[in-house]
C-alpha cells in the first residue's frame, strides 16, 4: 500500500513530477513521448520511469517496440485525488512539456490490444 512519504518521495524530483502529471493527463504515455514532452535523455527517463513503478504509481504494457505507462488504477484514492488536483492547479508549469508533446512528430498511434 502507497503511503504519503513514498508519494511525496516520488514527486519529490521534477522529472518524476512532470512525467506522473503528464501520464495523468493524457491517460499512458510510452519512454518516446516523455523524451520529447520533457526534453531529456532515455536512460535518464527510463531510470525515473521504473521507480515509479516500483514504488506502485504506474504501471507499464508493452505494444510492439512500445512500452507505455499509466497511472496504477488501484492507488489509493486519497493519491489519486493529490495527483489530480496538482495536475488541475500546474497547468501552467506543464504547458511547455505538453506542447513539446502535442507537437511531436512521429508519436506513437495507439491500438486496442
Amino acid at each position: 500500500m502507497l503511503t504519503p512519504p513514498e508519494l511525496f518521495k516520488c514527486l519529490s524530483d521534477e522529472t518524476r513530477a512532470r512525467a506522473t502529471l503528464l501520464i495523468a493527463e493524457h491517460g499512458e504515455l510510452c519512454v518516446c513521448e516523455l523524451m520529447c514532452a520533457l526534453d531529456d535523455s532515455q536512460p535518464k527517463i527510463s531510470r525515473h520511469l521504473a521507480l515509479l513503478r516500483s514504488a506502485g504509481l504506474l504501471l507499464d504494457r508493452r505494444q510492439g517496440q512500445w512500452v507505455y505507462y499509466r497511472l496504477n488504477p488501484q492507488l489509493p484514492a486519497w493519491a489519486a485525488e493529490v495527483l489530480k488536483l496538482t495536475l488541475q492547479a500546474n497547468a501552467d508549469w506543464l504547458a511547455s512539456d505538453t506542447s513539446r508533446l502535442c507537437n511531436m512528430d512521429g508519436r506513437p498511434v495507439r491500438t486496442c490490444c
